[in-house]
């Protein structure tokens, strides 16, 4: 009986609708920005398409406006967006909104759903997630936000977040806070829904990083806000999924933050890739081309052998998630190695153009810089390889063997 790797048709199907919409609408898209055109005009032409097209929030239920994609289709789809920059948020699939549709959706009331989760879901806003913050950075059981209870029709915050992504352009931040300090560790938490702006939601800046920025990245909402909350009053009813939910709603919604990015790493592996050999095929020295150099050659199977590992750890967790079947220890895994993925492809891609590929003529050098993050956010490579580590040892004491930690239930 042989294993089955076939695809369904309606998924590849999409897989290539999806792939002519990124080529055909978004790469161009991205080339009009770069000539000085509107930003707010062209991704609202671009949203107008891909709705008229069917191609909205793939993830979300049909019910909801979205797609309906479960974790397979999903995950093919996102493996084309990464491409352009412009992919995920023409179909409105762009993070951090998109993790907290999904905690929206599942732990949301009717009238958070209506007020918050709808127009998310229409594309009229977006959301931000204030979690992190200086004092316990990858640890968010130290956070220090607390929220008070004023009688019982509102709560009162105060503390700082730090690295609130997208904070800059969000209508609304949902933050966790700390509400019961006695509680177990791990029930200490609870998060709410913040409308922006607000005077008790204060942000001081967007920090300055590594990544090198054009005069768009704010208004698309690359920045890493730092957040000075003070005296700010949240009705009760804007408390999201029961105090003491907090901690655990943000792991399963970080969860699929950090399967995104790493099914957008593998489309901006791949264009890195692409660029690369159309590079030197072109490209002769010293009176050779550059692809018949066995050097080069190696170059290009090392990166080939990175994303054909990344496609099958992908697809081997999107059917772990389709058959509702733990897939914690792998998406630890995962999350590591895309993120190690796409930083040695791209880096191989510049290397492979030289001067130009350093130069800000080409997107590489962008990309680059912006990449280095995904070793640290969502949980840094340190945290995720000790968990792991932790696992192994835990199987096999378990069971007498580590197979069951390094992917051998696929035995």
């Amino acid at each position: 009986m042989a294993i089955d790797f076939e695809i369904p048709a309606d998924a590849k199907a999409l897989r290539e609708r999806v792939r002519k919409w990124v080529h055909d609408e978004c790469i161009p898209a991205e080339k009009r920005l770069i000539a000085g055109e509107d930003y707010k005009k062209v991704l609202a032409e671009l949203r107008k398409k891909a709705r008229a097209q069917g191609l909205w929030c793939p993830f979300i239920p049909k019910e909801h406006g979205g797609m309906g994609l479960g974790p397979l289709a999903n995950a093919l789809v996102q493996m084309e967006l990464g491409e352009s920059y412009l992919g995920a948020l023409s179909m409105n699939t762009q993070g951090p909104d998109d993790a907290t549709m999904l905690t929206l959706l599942e732990h949301g009331t009717e009238h958070q759903k209506e007020k918050f989760l709808k127009p998310l879901l229409n594309g009229e806003k977006r959301i931000c997630y204030s979690m992190t913050e200086k004092a316990s950075g990858a640890d968010a059981t130290g956070m220090q936000t607390r929220a008070e209870k004023k009688g019982n029709d509102a709560y009162v915050l105060n503390g700082e977040k730090w690295f609130s992504s997208a904070a800059t352009v969000a209508d609304i931040a949902l933050v966790m806070a700390k509400t019961d300090p006695d509680a177990p560790r791990h029930q200490q938490f609870s998060t709410f829904l913040v409308e922006l702006p607000n005077a008790g939601y204060r942000i001081k800046r967007n920090i300055p990083t590594m990544a090198l920025e054009g005069p768009l990245s704010h208004i698309m909402g690359g920045g890493h806000a730092e957040i000075e909350i003070v005296d700010l009053e949240v009705p009760a009813e804007n408390l999201l999924g029961g105090e003491g939910k907090g901690f655990a709603m943000g792991q399963h919604r970080l969860a699929y933050g950090r399967l995104r990015h790493g099914m957008h790493n593998v489309a901006m592996g791949q264009r890195a890739l692409d660029m690369a050999v159309e590079h030197v095929t072109k490209r002769t020295t010293f009176g050779k081309k550059l692809e018949e150099r066995q050097a080069v050659q190696f170059m290009l199977a090392d990166c080939a052998r990175e994303l054909y590992i990344a496609r099958l750890m992908l697809m081997h967790i999107a059917y772990k998630a389709e058959n509702k079947l733990d897939l914690r220890q792998e998406n630890g895994i995962a999350k590591v190695f895309l993120a190690n993925m796409v930083h040695k492809v791209v880096d191989t891609a510049i290397q492979l153009h030289g001067a130009l590929g350093y130069s800000q003529d080409l997107p590489l050098a962008r990309w680059y810089t912006h990449i280095r993050s995904q070793r640290l956010v969502d949980g840094p490579d340190e945290v995720h390889r000790w968990t792991t580590g932790r696992n192994v040892i835990k199987a096999f004491k378990a069971q007498g063997t580590t197979a069951s930690a390094c992917g051998g239930d696929l035995l």
